[in-house]
């Protein structure tokens, strides 16, 4: 598939009532905070996530780089499907526990090794989300040249390893799964399977995504950003994504 710049998304895009809808969050339906703890999910957007799950059948998932156990706590009580991890974390709507890919067992000197490397730069934020390690630079958008080099010496010569960069964010992960593969697996089973596929996200870490709902004939939505992508369609920023899914609300409400 060929990367090029993303169309502005028409407001009657898809059949909602046929969508199987995939979110990711931070950039997307969440505007960045300093730390990744300090994201806020306010509650006309719980509520809002709530009517669209009960309207489009269940066929909701929240797909992010976040694992699962952190956005339980970002979003306590949504009773929604989810992927975390890039995909290495997925439960369905309605379980108890996730099912997740084991952790490298070298993961968790990479997290010390990070700390280490972050503790002599403030500003750099080490994220430890056992399956991956993720090294923050948003306070810190000077040292990117810096942590990206940090990263990638760790897993160098180390097949089946990665240093994932995204929005001032580098993340050593495992190779094999992402958020495409989390997509496809949901697609396979209820309540997704047969609908059309929508995935809505907002950086590099979301383009497997992309290319695996436009395989499926489905809605690659790019938000913000100029750079080219996978996607088809774009919104230009986190207001806008919520201006939409509030119009799909409506529209399902509808009928």
């Amino acid at each position: 598939m060929i990367a090029r710049p993303a169309r502005p998304l028409p407001r009657a895009a898809g059949r909602g009532e046929t969508l199987a809808l995939f979110l990711d969050i931070d950039g997307t339906i969440a505007e960045f905070a300093p730390r990744p703890e300090l994201v806020d999910i306010p509650a006309e957007l719980r509520a809002l996530l709530a009517a669209l799950r009960d309207s489009l059948g269940g066929a909701l998932a929240l797909v992010s780089g976040r694992s699962v156990a952190d956005i339980d706590a970002l979003l306590p009580g949504a009773d929604l499907a989810v992927a975390g991890a890039h995909g290495l974390e997925r439960r369905r709507r309605g379980e108890r526990a996730a099912a997740a890919a084991a952790a490298h067992p070298d993961m968790a000197g990479f997290a010390a090794a990070l700390r280490a490397f972050a503790t002599a730069r403030p500003g750099l934020i080490v994220e430890d989300k056992r399956r991956t390690v993720a090294l923050h630079f948003r306070q810190r958008p000077d040292l990117r040249a810096e942590a990206r080099e940090a990263a990638a010496r760790l897993v160098d010569g180390r097949p089946g390893l990665a240093a994932l960069e995204g929005k001032c964010v580098v993340e050593i992960k495992p190779a094999g799964r992402d958020k495409g593969s989390a997509i496809r697996d949901f697609m396979a089973e209820a309540p997704f399977a047969g609908r059309t596929p929508a995935f809505v996200g907002d950086d590099v870490t979301d383009e497997p995504g992309f290319a695996a709902v436009r395989e499926l004939g489905g809605l690659a939505i790019r938000v913000g950003g100029p750079d080219d992508t996978l996607a088809d369609w774009r919104l230009p920023d986190v207001r806008a994504a919520r201006a939409w899914l509030r119009e799909l609300a409506a529209a399902l409400d509808n009928g």
